[in-house]
């Protein structure tokens, strides 16, 4: 990691060896999130999915091609970031997260925690334990149906526009009384009609912004002029 310790330094490069952080699904974007963290130097990590890999994967995740089909994708996931780091510290959780698990997980040991699945309920039960915890969160909303990476954007949950899913999710936080949530959505107008279609730059770039966000809260350098507030 000598060229990453090149722009933030000897502590800064201590500090992200000495992270944990939990990516929960391992899709296009949680792939590719995993991808760019262990490539930044983040020491451990948990990762959550029950979801095997399949041929119509291959058009968008890092970890899909014609020999990992079939494989579950958080033992495909785990051996490639232990081929770009073999010291990087690895604990898979073979599960969807789901009400009936949710205790299993210790929260407060995480430094941050991805939230890249698919589910609204599942997402609304993540944030709301993140909450608990006092843990930092940042929550993936959709990329399908979409084309532009340029509208991608990481904004407070509340300013997220042209989003169903954010809106969906916003709408059930103010239930529970919460309303502060980092989240990664996309400005891009999309059909009624959606069809769930996707492109393979979509989640890469999904999956990069988020990776950026992490590392740079867990060292403290986030832009202070980001619209997300705290």
């Amino acid at each position: 990691f000598s060229r990453t310790q090149l722009l933030y330094g000897k502590e800064a490069m201590d500090k992200l060896k000495n992270s944990r952080v939990a990516i929960l699904g391992l899709g296009g974007v949680g792939g590719y999130v995993g991808e760019a963290l262990v490539r930044s130097g983040i020491g451990s990590f948990d990762l959550i999915d029950d979801d095997k890999i399949c041929l119509t994967n291959l058009n968008r995740q890092i970890i899909a091609t014609f020999d990992t089909v079939g494989q579950y994708k958080t033992d495909v996931m785990k051996e490639r970031m232990l081929k770009i780091n073999p010291k990087v510290n690895i604990q898979t959780h073979q599960c969807f997260f789901l009400p009936e698990n949710a205790s299993d997980f210790s929260f407060e040991d995480y430094d941050y925690i991805i939230d890249a699945m698919n589910t609204v309920e599942s997402k609304l039960l993540l944030i709301e334990n993140a909450k608990i915890s006092k843990t930092p969160i940042i929550s993936c909303m959709s990329t399908d149906d979409r084309m532009d990476p340029s509208k991608l954007e990481i904004v407070d949950i509340s300013r997220s526009v042209l989003c169903p899913i954010a809106k969906q999710i916003r709408t059930k936080l103010r239930k529970k009384g919460i309303r502060k949530v980092k989240v990664l959505s996309s400005r891009e107008k999309i059909s009624d009609i959606q069809l769930h279609g996707s492109i393979s730059f979509m989640p890469g770039a999904a999956g990069m912004m988020l990776a950026g966000v992490v590392v740079k809260d867990l060292l403290g350098k986030s832009d202070r002029k980001h619209r997300y507030k705290k």
